[in-house]
């Protein structure tokens, strides 16, 4: 057998010899790359590259074993069950918020008809000065005339007289205030309320009525005033203007200007009198004069009737001027200064106050309020419609 043909010996080699039993490219390790030694280079440059690179390889691990854990727990039945129990939480908060929602909608709807049903207490039971509730005790009845005297309104001759006849009629009432802050108003509304406290008076003649003014007590004011027992103002106070008035824009010297034609059909002569865009006729003028002059004569017969001697002889008492109240006293149109509460202390002697003045009540406030929008919308309708048929 030749030396090639021989098997290698078990034998380790001498040292300094190389290992026969390995191969020659593992006794002597190859000399690296020349490429291999940039990119090594290149890394040692460069180390977050590395560490990018390594935290990229370590989430596609995770995520392949994630996988792997999945696979294992859906053969093993463990998916399913936990898949139905996150279903069955889910159904079961969504429940109690709807059930949370509802109880709050049950709440907030018992409070609205609380509210509604405490509205509707009021406006059954609000003090109408029916004569329904009387006060207890001697006392002195009040009420109260304010703001501008006409039909509808709080200080209507209906809504005065309504509360007078309740004070009258009270017989703990020592006596009636009728306490006035009116610059006036109708002469029809202040003409009704002087006729029904002369009735009153009558029907009653040991309850004395005294008016009390605060601020203005003028022309339709007055006119009630004039009435009373006696009269009470304050030093500052306004009163008097006894007179009528009519009043009244005029524009044909504009439209003449302007160039303006006025077009007004009548059936009677005098039925576009007081026509603001027509000429003003003299014996239209003169009628309307007249009118006014019967008006504030029944004016000056109330005064007098109701003042009597107390009155002063002055030319300008009826010219329609007004006075403070210090002067009024002086002119005899009040009889002293005093407030509501010097009448009923000092003079009725009966100090507790009860107000009689009839109120409106929210049913009334709300159907007045309805009826105005219906009738707005009504009239909008209206207009809107003949504007259309006048666009055809």
């Amino acid at each position: 057998m030749t030396e090639q043909q021989k098997p290698p010996s078990d034998e380790p080699s001498e040292p300094g010899q190389p290992d026969a039993r390995k191969p020659a490219a593992e006794a002597a390790p190859a000399p690296e790359p020349e490429s291999e030694r940039l990119v090594t280079a290149k890394r040692a440059d460069f180390p977050l590259e590395d560490e990018l690179r390594a935290g990229d390889d370590a989430a596609r691990q995770e995520a392949r074993e994630r996988k792997i854990r999945l696979a294992g727990a859906a053969a093993s039945g463990q998916v399913g069950a936990g898949w139905e129990r996150d279903v069955l939480e889910k159904v079961l908060t969504a429940s109690l918020r709807e059930q949370r929602a509802a109880r709050r909608w049950r709440i907030f709807f018992r409070l609205v008809t609380l509210g509604l049903l405490a509205l509707i207490l009021l406006a059954v039971f609000d003090f109408k000065g029916d004569g329904a509730i009387s006060a207890s005790g001697r006392h002195t009845a009040m009420v109260t005339l304010e703001g501008e005297i006409a039909a509808g309104t709080p200080a209507s001759a209906e809504a005065i007289n309504a509360s007078l006849q309740v004070a009258f009629r009270d017989s703990n009432a020592a006596g009636v205030i009728l306490k006035i802050n009116s610059p006036g108003g109708s002469p029809v509304q202040a003409g009704i309320i002087n006729d029904e406290i002369h009735r009153l008076r009558g029907l009653y003649p040991s309850k004395p009525l005294y008016v009390v003014v605060e601020e203005i007590c003028a022309s339709g004011g007055y006119y009630v005033a004039a009435a009373a027992d006696k009269i009470y103002v304050d030093k500052a106070s306004i009163v008097g203007s006894i007179g009528v008035l009519m009043d009244g824009f005029g524009f044909t010297g504009l439209m003449d200007k302007l160039g303006v034609e006025r077009r007004l059909y009548t059936s009677g002569a005098n039925k576009g009198m007081l026509d603001p865009f027509s000429p003003q006729m003299p014996k239209q003028k003169a009628f309307a004069e007249d009118m006014l002059k019967q008006i504030h004569q029944q004016f000056i017969d109330v005064v007098k009737q109701g003042r009597g001697d107390r009155l002063k002889d002055d030319p300008e008492l009826f010219s329609g001027l007004f006075w403070s109240g210090e002067r009024s006293v002086a002119l005899g149109l009040a009889d002293g200064l005093g407030s509501a509460e010097y009448v009923a202390r000092d003079l009725f002697k009966a100090e507790d106050i009860v107000d009689y003045t009839v109120k409106e009540n929210i049913a009334e406030r709300v159907a007045k309020r309805f009826g105005a929008a219906v009738g707005t919308a009504a009239m909008k309708t209206m207009l809107w419609s003949t504007g259309m048929q006048g666009m055809r």
